[in-house]
């Protein structure tokens, strides 16, 4: 016999998608929540990160007026490397120096914390350090969670997961298959402490601008994968990631930290963070499978958000932007079916679905769903190119008493040398199609 429900809603975890879940939820009204496992939300997340001010802005408008902000990013680095210099453009802009400032640097332990605080004040109940072993079930319909403490089982109309990379419980439930090791990726950060000073110096800031370089080439070691660099107050967040499945196939078995090790060590990367002071490593895993590996994500009494349902812009990593907005949709569909007094079957939580459909979120995982078995299948994107650009650039930035004419031949000659002309056209193919 199903058990009379003790809340509207049960979100379970506390990171940006869930904390927006239960925060939209508790201010429209409803009777929230939330579990947390660790200590207190963010105890888990210590690294740096980027913050998307505009799908935070939605739902809590003056955010800034206490939120744990680093420094508002007025710069933009993109870096290709070879094993000894990069080559990569800049954009950087005055008008990204004007409040209301679109993205920030942030400590995820810091401003999780705050973001929970503010769950609270909307009128959610948190019970952190408290493990969901399952869900609950009436027939085919979820109804509670069943906790790891005593007398656990805690009862609620509907259940929201956001409990990270390859939810648990959606896979016990058997919502989604275990994500498969390529369509995931193991990031490793530390946060470097530097003071604000020598980060204005070398950064070319001032008071609270911040910078962001992305990185791509050798610094992956032949692995699909990416690097980070981001400015806080008074530290740097440093950071590589590579698909799993690419760690397991290494030959020299690369551990991650090797990785992040021989990265700070590059000499482009070493002279910007010499000095620092590590305060925190952390290693975390990302959904790496882009559109076509995004489950299920809504049933009968239930909704996934976040992370838990894959969803990282696999061209911007707009990760906090997406995961709050998945979190607030499902919020609003959760409310608009309370409101119709329709229950949460799943012909009635599918306007979650059409909701992620109209927004930004399916329409950019669309547009780049080719991308990540692009990048998969031809490791030559991380490892013949950076060599042959920034061969070509020293080539062209030598001066050395032979003609540019002939230095274009030259560098032309490798090109074909390395890739031939098949090969660089259908390369050059591959990169319109993951980016079209």
């Amino acid at each position: 016999m199903k058990k009379s429900s003790q809340f509207d809603a049960i979100v379970v975890g506390a990171g940006p998608a869930g904390n927006t879940a239960a925060y939209v939820m508790a201010k429209g009204g409803m009777k929230v929540l939330q579990i947390e496992r660790g200590e207190y939300p963010g105890s888990k997340n210590v690294q740096g990160a980027i913050l998307y001010a505009n799908a935070l802005e939605q739902i809590i408008p003056n955010f800034r007026d206490d939120a744990p902000l680093e420094r508002h990013i007025i710069e933009q680095r993109m870096w290709m490397l070879d094993d000894t210099s990069y080559v990569g453009t800049h954009a950087r802009s005055d008008d990204y120096n004007k409040p209301p400032y679109n993205r920030y640097t942030i400590i995820r332990a810091q401003f999780d914390k705050w973001f929970s605080a503010k769950v609270r004040e909307a009128g959610a109940l948190l019970i952190c350090e408290t493990t969901v072993d399952r869900l609950i079930m009436y027939g085919d319909q979820v109804i509670g969670v069943k906790c790891d403490r005593e007398d656990g089982e805690v009862y609620g109309d509907i259940v929201i997961l956001a409990d990270g990379v390859n939810s648990t419980l959606a896979r016990k439930a058997g919502f989604h298959r275990e994500i498969k090791a390529h369509n995931v990726a193991l990031a490793v950060k530390e946060i470097l402490f530097m003071p604000e000073d020598i980060i204005r110096q070398r950064f070319n800031v001032v008071e609270d601008e911040g910078v962001v370089i992305e990185m791509v080439g050798r610094i992956t070691a032949g692995m699909t994968g990416t690097g980070f660099l981001y400015t806080n107050k008074e530290s740097l967040t440093i950071g590589v990631g590579c698909l799993l499945s690419d760690f397991k196939k290494c030959a020299d078995r690369t551990s991650p930290y090797t990785l992040l090790e021989n990265m700070k060590h590059h000499p482009s990367i070493a002279p910007i963070i010499a000095g620092g002071e590590m305060k925190e490593y952390c290693a975390h895993l990302i959904p790496e499978g882009g559109f076509n590996a995004i489950p299920k994500v809504y049933g009968n009494g239930w909704m996934i958000v976040g992370d838990s349902g894959g969803f990282v812009n696999a061209a911007h990593r707009e990760g906090s932007n997406l995961a709050m907005t998945t979190g607030r949709l499902a919020a609003e569909t959760a409310i608009a079916a309370k409101a119709a007094g329709r229950g949460y079957r799943a012909d009635a939580l599918s306007a979650y679905k059409s909701a992620l459909d109209e927004s930004f979120v399916m329409k950019d995982l669309h547009k780049y769903r080719h991308m990540p078995d692009i990048l998969q299948r031809n490791p030559q994107f991380f490892t013949t190119y950076p060599d042959l650009v920034a061969k070509a650039a020293r080539t062209m930035l030598t001066v050395d008493g032979v003609d540019k004419n002939k230095k274009m031949q030259n560098i032309t000659s490798s090109f074909r040398k390395s890739r031939k002309l098949s090969g660089l056209i259908g390369d050059a193919y591959k990169f319109w199609r993951a980016f079209r």
